[in-house]
């Protein structure tokens, strides 16, 4: 397979627009729900946990898998720049994530959950570090956003510390600021001190709040 073929199968992959599918497997259109949001943490506060792990889980493999299966499947001549393949094909997931084909380009995730899957198969040590802290900031504060942007501001550092400048550094600064930027209504709302929170949700349905 030539490798710019992978990035279209990358790109629809990460289209799967599962939170909108689980919305619907419920009869409701999520974009009308909620924070508004297709990604993990509405379908965590309108469905509820078990339909949210399914959603993270897809998400989730939507980043991880391309960039593991995809450069394997290259022609060998490109064999030499198969981690940068690899990069492009966690990029293109992520872009189909937050503007899905499938959905015209409208209504994807913040594209968190898809990100971690594509830096689990890149950098899984420095994964594990910013899912320890997200995990601590969410318990103790109950707001998704902000673990999600303390984790991107972490990622890039942990990822020169243990891997120095490499691609991948360069790929995980990309993606920490560009989470930073998906959240900008939330850093507004956290500066307010208005951001919501799993410890004083509200009901299911009601008017968009934004969320991670």
């Amino acid at each position: 397979m030539h490798p710019a073929l992978g990035l279209v199968v990358a790109y629809l992959a990460g289209s799967i627009p599962a939170a909108y599918l689980a919305g619907k497997a419920k009869g409701i259109d999520l974009r009308q729900h909620g924070s508004g949001n297709l990604g993990t943490t509405n379908v965590f506060r309108v469905l509820g946990w078990p339909l949210g792990v399914i959603v993270f889980v897809v998400d989730f493999a939507k980043g991880a898998l391309p960039v593991w299966l995809l450069p394997a499947l290259a022609t060998s001549a490109f064999a030499q720049g198969r981690q940068l393949w690899a990069i492009a094909y966690g990029v293109a997931a992520i872009a189909g994530h937050v503007k899905p084909i499938f959905l015209l380009g409208r209504g994807g995730g913040k594209g968190v959950a898809t990100a971690s899957g594509v830096f689990f198969a890149l950098a899984p040590v420095s994964l594990v570090i910013v899912s320890t802290l997200f995990a601590i900031t969410v318990s103790i504060t109950g707001i998704v956003s902000l673990g999600s942007l303390l984790g991107a501001a972490v990622l890039p550092i942990a990822v020169f510390l243990l891997q120095g400048s490499t691609p991948v550094f360069w790929l995980s600064l990309a993606v920490g600021l560009f989470v930073v930027w998906t959240h900008r209504a939330n850093i507004r709302r956290l500066a307010r001190g208005e951001e919501p929170s799993f410890r004083k949700r509200g009901a299911a349905g009601s008017p968009p709040a934004g969320s991670a």
